[in-house]
Formats: structure tokens, sequence, C-alpha cells
């Protein structure tokens, strides 16, 4: 059972890096400082949403650690570790802790008698946008050289886009739950080991 258990979540985690790394396919849209609109935080809010805190955080760390080690997978087929020298850098590796994040409010809130959706979009700004934005923003200034006043007003140019992924995150996470009721918990309740004499 232990076995089974394992292998499920090491195929999950998999799926969902290769998901995030999808949504990088989709044709970026460029924004001046080098920071392109793309639809990677979607799936980072959908790994915490669907897979919960730890393997939503291990399925978008496997992303990251596999984009740095050269496989093109981030935005516009970046890869490797001069991404971390760019201005999204900060956003990048944001990532892994707003998945974590996301996972930890939707799991925590997973009993709270409200409307599922209003809950796992609660939990998808939390992390996907309190979370990531705020580093986004350091990386903005590191990276990039620009003062806290424009890093904030270019970071302000991904929120109305990231609040609509927040929207579809949460209305696809919640027909996956109510399909699925138990993959958000990490683990399910397993019966005592009954050894026959």
């Amino acid at each position: 059972m232990r076995t089974r258990t394992t292998t499920t979540d090491l195929a999950l985690v998999a799926v969902f890096a290769a998901l995030v790394a999808a949504c990088t396919l989709v044709p970026a849209i460029p924004v001046g400082v080098g920071v392109p609109i793309t639809l990677q935080t979607l799936g980072v809010m959908l790994a915490g949403l669907v897979l919960g805190p730890v393997r939503g955080f291990l399925a978008v760390l496997l992303y990251v650690v596999v984009g740095l080690a050269g496989l093109p997978v981030f935005a516009q087929g970046a890869a490797g570790l001069g991404t971390l020298v760019k201005p999204s850098a900060g956003y990048l590796l944001a990532f892994p802790l707003g998945a974590l994040v996301t996972g930890a409010v939707a799991y925590w809130t997973r009993e709270v008698r409200l409307w599922r959706p209003l809950t796992l979009a609660v939990s998808a700004i939390v992390g996907g946008i309190l979370v990531v934005h705020p580093l986004g923003i350091l990386g903005l200034m590191v990276n990039a050289k620009l003062s806290f006043t424009k890093a904030l007003a270019v970071d302000l140019i991904y929120l109305p886009g990231d609040l609509a992924k927040v929207a579809i995150a949460a209305a696809v996470a919640a027909v996956v739950h109510k399909a699925f009721p138990v993959l958000l918990a990490t683990r399910q309740r397993r019966e005592p080991l009954v050894v026959s004499q």
C-alpha cells in the first residue's frame, strides 16, 4: 500500500511539473522589463490547489530545478542558471513557495462551510499573488535595478491576469476535488495491518 501511494505521489508530482512547463508553450506577452506575461502562475496555483502543500511544492520545485539544470521549460524557452540574473528570477524562485502556501491554505480551509470555489480562490490569491508578487518585485529591484516604486508599478501589470488565473484555477480545482475528494489530503488514513498466525 505504501509503495502504491508513493508511486502515485511521484506520478502526480511529475504530471504537474509538466503542466507548469506546458503553460509556457502558450505564446508569452512581452512586457518592457523582460518579464513576459505567461500562464506559469496558473500552473503553480493549480499544483497547490489540486495536490496540496507538499506535492504541489515538490511539483513546482521539480519544474524549477529541471529548468535551472538546462531544459528549456521556462518562459520563451529560457533555461539554465543564467535565468537567476534575469528580471524574472524573483517570480521564478517564488513559484515553489507560492504552490506550498496555496496548497496549505486550500488544505486548512477544506472544511470551511463556504462555496468551495471561493475558498480555493482565496487560497490561490494568498499563495499565487501575495507570496509570488512580493518576491517578484524584489527580483525586479535586484536584477533590473528598479526602485521599489518602479518595480511595484511593473508588477501591477501582471495583477489583472493573475486574478483571472485565480478564478480559472479555483473553478478547475473545485471540479477535480468534487470528482476526487481525497486528492488534497496529504495521506489517507490506513487500516492497521493485521498479520494472521
